[in-house]
């Protein structure tokens, strides 16, 4: 089978690897679309991020959907055929964490595609995928594999607007509008927000926000006294997601988010200063958010209801033959959004 492999920035390869037969538990999946996110894309660019590195040659990817292809023993409720999403989170289920009901922090996780541990935890870009059969979740069979593929992406989104709390006529900015913005976006609307605006510094970023549900947008590189207005009488937002990870959006949001709202950290970026006083004086709620549970099947069950459209999202599909020409397109924020991968072509 051929697995996409990151050896060390800018080292990416299609490799010839064996399929394994699945084992007790097990089921083997052929898998047919797989979303570059971004943390794939840290690895191909500067090989990690932060202090994880890749050290030894990893298998990459970690949204991805399916076909059942064959059946290890002792599986139930799954079949050869089954269209199935792939959750790449698997908690140990045993650590005070997963014990207490937060197996989202579970101290011994095994995440597709991760290099925080060694050996490092290969990831589902390969043509053929064996693991737990619990990971599977059915999809329905008007379901796409591509939008089986954003069932990930979503359940991280899906854990995040639940920590703003009820979002029924509530006045939400979302800071940053790639892939998981835009899908807050999405799900923010969808939920009753009375009103959203979106900011990036990518125009087609914002033009996709505003096709899912943003009603105003703001290129803040371009006008960047235009959310001033937003800050008079202690801020105008009940809700703010910040899914940039930039520091200056962060402190942009504690002026402009009303006396007791709420922001929700999203993003992922580097340490940042903030303005302690603020969040005080205006009783402000910050809370972070991290990965997913039980997220995973509510979002594959959400996409299947057409409940989401999460396709306008999806750039372009790619085969795995041209895997690096996916991933530099990827990265160019200017002219891609969600870019998949194709394997097995039908």
């Amino acid at each position: 089978m051929k697995a996409i492999v990151i050896h060390a920035a800018r080292d990416l390869r299609v490799e010839d690897r064996d399929a394994p037969e699945p084992g007790l538990g097990e089921v083997a999946v052929a898998i047919r679309a797989g979303g570059i996110c971004g943390s794939d894309l840290h690895y191909y660019t500067n090989g990690g991020f932060g202090a994880i590195r890749v050290i030894d040659p990893m298998v990459l990817g970690h949204e991805v959907a399916g076909e059942i292809a064959a059946l290890g023993p002792g599986v139930s409720g799954l079949a050869v055929g089954d269209r199935v999403a792939v959750n790449p989170s698997l908690p140990c289920g045993g650590c005070i964490f997963c014990l207490r009901g937060e197996p989202n922090h579970c101290l011994d996780m095994r995440f597709f595609g991760s290099a925080m541990r060694r050996p490092h935890i290969d990831g589902a870009f390969r043509e053929t995928l064996v693991t737990e059969a619990t990971r599977c979740v059915v999809m329905s069979s008007t379901m796409s594999f591509a939008q089986g593929a954003f069932a990930e992406p979503l359940a991280v989104v899906l854990n995040g607007v639940q920590k703003a709390g009820p979002l029924i006529g509530r006045r939400v900015h979302v800071a940053g509008c790639g892939p998981i913005g835009a899908l807050a976006v999405l799900v923010a609307r969808g939920a009753g927000a009375a009103e959203i605006v979106a900011t990036d510094i990518v125009d087609q970023a914002l033009t996709i926000a505003r096709n899912v549900g943003a009603d105003r947008t703001i290129n803040i590189a371009e006008t960047p006294g235009a959310m001033d207005a937003y800050k008079e009488h202690k801020g105008y937002f009940d809700v703010m997601f910040e899914a940039s990870g930039n520091g200056a959006a962060l402190r942009t949001g504690l002026e402009i988010v009303r006396p007791g709202g709420v922001i929700v950290q999203l993003g992922l970026g580097g340490d940042v200063t903030v303005p302690q006083n603020v969040i005080v004086a205006k009783e402000l709620t910050v809370r972070g958010t991290f990965r997913f549970h039980d997220e995973f099947a509510m979002a594959t069950r959400m996409i299947a209801e057409g409940r989401l459209d999460v396709m306008p999202l999806l750039t372009e599909t790619l085969p795995v033959t041209r895997a690096e020409e996916a991933f530099t397109l990827a990265a160019n924020r200017s002219s891609a959004m969600k870019v998949q991968i194709e394997f097995n072509p039908a």
